[in-house]
């Protein structure tokens, strides 16, 4: 039977359809820029003329980027801070929100008291910093992997799509036949939690991949920089060609201003290559982003 949609209920379809589309323009259009920019001629994007399609085709930027060895050391230090930073992340998230799932801990409230707290108050840079630094973590690349190991939103949400999804009559069952906690977080808990653990491990997981401020204040040692740092140099670098063609002899000024646009243009580059990981990891855990997404906020 086909349904019969009133005036109303027309116009408001369309309105959201109108809406909809405008934000899904607004949100790709960025990326899709950053593809054909880092594709097109550097004089033509630093003219502006790319809008829509590439101009005078050419992989030149690419092939500056493949050869620039700082750029893969860069990668390779991010893909390893992201993977073991999510493991670590996840080793303390998902065990003490099953912990604090449980009625019968004692001091149950004032330890998610305590968490909470640090949300809104902390020790300020400068602690941090002396902290770090007598735990013998500058230049060091667990600075990048173990401060901050849990999130406390994170955990709240973890907390609350545990108590939801996991019917308490299973784990009273588990009681019975004799299994302790251990066995009945192995081998029930996670089993059922693989949405909210793949959401949390996508979460952690964007979070490290564009992590550089710790680096920027607790790494100088260039073989530890991760991908993001080095792309906020190539963006300072930039800017500095830029002054230098203002100041540069007439001579100069072509070679300088070749420099500057094709750094311009590497941007995009790198912008699309530090970002193409997360495109392709996201379709293998949508299914359980929404569904973790959707049971951490409506049955909590």
């Amino acid at each position: 039977m086909k349904t019969r949609f009133s005036i109303s209920d027309s116009i408001f379809n369309t309105i959201n359809i109108v809406l909809t589309a405008i934000l899904l323009v607004i949100m790709i259009y960025p990326l899709y820029f950053t593809i054909i920019a880092s594709i097109s001629n550097p004089h033509q994007v630093a003219l502006g003329n790319v809008i829509f399609l590439p101009k005078e085709f050419t992989l030149e930027v690419y092939s500056n980027i493949f050869n620039n060895s700082q750029l893969w050391l860069g990668y390779r230090n991010t893909v390893l801070y992201t993977f073991f930073g999510v493991i670590w992340n996840l080793l303390l998230t998902i065990p003490c929100a099953y912990a604090l799932t449980k009625r019968g801990l004692k001091g149950r409230g004032i330890i998610m008291g305590i968490f909470v707290f640090t949300m809104f108050f902390s020790g300020g840079m400068i602690p941090t910093y002396l902290l770090i630094k007598d735990l013998n973590l500058i230049n060091n690349p667990l600075v990048m992997i173990l401060p901050g190991g849990a999130s406390v939103y994170y955990l709240i949400v973890t907390r609350t799509s545990l108590s939801s999804s996991i019917p308490d009559s299973i784990l009273e069952a588990a009681k019975i036949d004799g299994a302790g906690e251990f066995r009945i977080f192995a081998s029930i808990v996670l089993p059922l939690s693989k949405a909210i653990i793949a959401v949390m491990a996508l979460f952690y997981g964007v979070g490290h991949w564009n992590s550089f401020f710790n680096a920027l204040i607790y790494i100088s040692d260039s073989r530890l920089f991760p991908l993001q740092l080095i792309l906020r140099n190539i963006l300072i670098l930039n800017q500095e060609l830029r002054i230098d063609i203002t100041a540069a002899e007439t001579e100069q000024i072509a070679l300088a201003l070749r420099r500057a646009n094709m750094a311009e243009a590497m941007k995009y580059g790198i912008i699309f290559i530090a970002s193409l990981p997360v495109l392709i990891a996201y379709p293998f855990v949508q299914k359980y982003f929404v569904k973790g997404v959707m049971i951490g906020s409506i049955k909590g």
